[in-house]
């Protein structure tokens, strides 16, 4: 580790034009299943960081799911993001040199405070800060889906296929069912249900596409960034909104429709607020749906991860072992969906 934390430390060096680094404090962080992110706190002699700096320093796994976006492309993702005034950490210094440390890696400020649900679902937030909460979370996103095609510097995400983000979705996950070659009936019974019920969609916008609770950093009952972009891509404003809603993203708080923290219909308001698009709860609801689904087919994919043999991993493995959950959450949401027509 200190050979990796001297490696980051060389290239923040010739990046910021300090004399000298002094490596405070490296780790790797938690969370991040798919991507390896490290903490590093440097004293920075000079240049044009001068001083103890923190920085998180974000590096391709030895392995991937078919979603994700290179560090290079999830690196462009974030500028625009923090373009658009999202809450995001400032995307810093790109290295796609893979001489460098091995892998392409990007340099990032990091945030304040914690990303864990369990303290955020689980802690002794106030009704008033959880509202002022949720709030800032439908602001992120109505700020998030003013980025919309076509950017030069996007052109790496493709548009939806055909003229509907979530029949696009659909036959998407069906690619996928098939390439993973077992039976799961429940995901193909939902795959059905969705391409019937597909609402109209919305404008395309740049999603976050993994925006939910455990990816945004909180101080206090402030969000201070949103992480994890990899998942980013041209969308309907609903996938963003339904992911953070799904039933998965509760984390026990279930009763708390928005990532187990507060209620939709606040989340709605502030969406409305600033972006000044009405949404329709039904459409956020559908994809809720879809929502559980592609959580689903992603945890299909890490377990393939660690039984490949491509990356080794408890973590990945007993991921692959949650979609009987997903597959329970459908046989219970789509009937309650039908039922409230």
């Amino acid at each position: 580790m200190s050979a990796l934390a001297d490696t980051f430390s060389n290239f923040i060096v010739r990046q910021t034009g300090a004399r000298n680094a002094r490596v405070i404090e490296f780790s790797k962080l938690s969370g991040g299943a798919i991507q390896d992110n490290f903490g590093l706190t440097l004293e920075l002699e000079g240049g044009d960081r001068p001083g103890g700096q923190e920085f998180v320093v974000r590096q391709d796994a030895p392995s991937g799911v078919a979603e994700s976006l290179s560090r290079s492309e999830e690196f462009r993702v974030l500028q625009a993001a923090f373009g658009a005034g999202v809450t995001a950490p400032e995307p810093l210094w790109l290295c796609e040199d893979a001489e460098v440390s091995g892998r392409i890696f990007y340099v990032m400020s990091r945030a304040s405070g914690t990303a864990s649900p369990r303290k955020l679902v689980k802690g002794d937030l106030t009704e008033d800060q959880r509202r002022h909460l949720v709030r800032r979370l439908g602001a992120e996103l109505a700020r998030l889906h003013t980025v919309r095609p076509p950017m030069d510097s996007l052109a790496f995400l493709e548009l939806p296929t055909g003229s509907n983000p979530a029949l696009s979705r659909v036959g998407l996950y069906r690619r996928y069912l098939e390439e993973i070659g077992e039976p799961h009936p429940v995901l193909e019974w939902a795959l059905n249900w969705l391409e019937d019920h597909a609402p109209e969609p919305g404008p395309t916008v740049l999603c976050h596409c993994d925006f939910r609770t455990g990816n945004y950093m909180v101080d206090g009952d402030e969000l201070t960034a949103v992480l994890d972009w990899e998942f980013a891509a041209w969308s309907d404003p609903c996938e963003d909104l339904g992911w953070l809603c799904c039933r998965s993203w509760r984390f026990g708080g279930d009763d708390r429709e928005v990532g187990g923290v507060g209620d939709k219909a606040d989340l709605l308001a502030s969406y409305r607020e600033v972006s000044g698009a009405d949404i329709d709860p039904s459409a956020v609801s559908y994809w809720e749906v879809m929502a559980l689904v592609r959580w689903a087919m992603i945890a299909l994919q890490q377990a393939r991860r660690h039984m490949s043999g491509e990356q080794r991993s408890l973590e990945l493995a007993l991921t692959g072992r949650m979609v009987a959950q997903m597959e329970y959450d459908l046989l219970n949401q789509i009937p309650e969906l039908e039922e409230g027509q």
